[in-house]
Parts: structure tokens; sequence; C-alpha cells
């Protein structure tokens, strides 16, 4: 069965390390990520709640559910895009984040927007 087409919202993730708040002898890596959604949908969608998989280079998974992101539910016509930055710290210096978005349309429908797993890892100064 198709995805219907009304209910879409793209999810394109960026992270970067933050050395400055990470205290690596201690095993805490902590990195900044930003999200854009976009409602590439054809009606008017909420973010209503999120869960993240967050898994480091020891296989060690934390997963974080919660009403909407960095405090707000935002409401995205179609077309409209929202973006913020939040946080996440691991024991590693590389791991992975995924999950999903819980999202509800204007005519109530309850929909999923899926934000595809990125790599969370420090820069490299050897090549």
């Amino acid at each position: 069965m198709a995805q219907d087409k009304r209910y879409e919202v793209s999810v394109s993730p960026q992270a970067q390390y933050l050395a400055d708040q990470s205290d690596e002898p201690a095993g805490r890596f902590v990195f900044a990520y930003t999200i854009t959604l976009r409602n590439t949908g054809t009606v008017p969608a909420q973010l209503i709640s999120r869960h993240w998989v967050i898994t480091d280079a020891n296989s060690q998974v934390q997963e974080v559910r919660g009403l909407g992101v960095v405090g707000e539910q935002p409401l995205l016509a179609p077309g409209e895009s929202f973006q913020y930055t939040s946080g996440a710290a691991i024991a590693t210096s590389v791991g992975t984040m995924r999950g999903t978005y819980q999202m509800v349309a204007d005519d109530g429908t309850r929909f999923d927007a899926s934000i595809p797993e990125f790599t969370l890892s420090i820069p490299r100064t050897l090549h």
C-alpha cells in the first residue's frame, strides 16, 4: 500500500561535536544536532512528541521520549519548515541517532515522521 502523500514530513539532521562541553577522559562526548523538519505533505501537521534511539560505539542504547522538541510543538503548514538545535551526550567518540516524530494532521490523522539515522563522531585530526 502506497503511503498517503498528504501526511509527509521530511527530516534533515546535521550533527557537530562540542569539544568544550565534553570530558573525553571521563567518557563524556557531547554533540549538538540541528534538525530541519519540512512539511512535504498537503495538510498542516503538528509535531506532538519525539522518540530517539541513541547508540554509542559500545552498543549502549539510550531511548528518549518526550513531548515536542525544545519545548515547542510546531505546527507546519504544507511547505513550511521548522529548525531547532538540541544535544546528546554519549560515552564513546562515535555513535548514531535515529528516531521518529509523532505528528498529528489537521484532520486528526496521526502519523510518524522518521528521523534518518545519522552519525555522531568527533572530528578526526589524523588522516
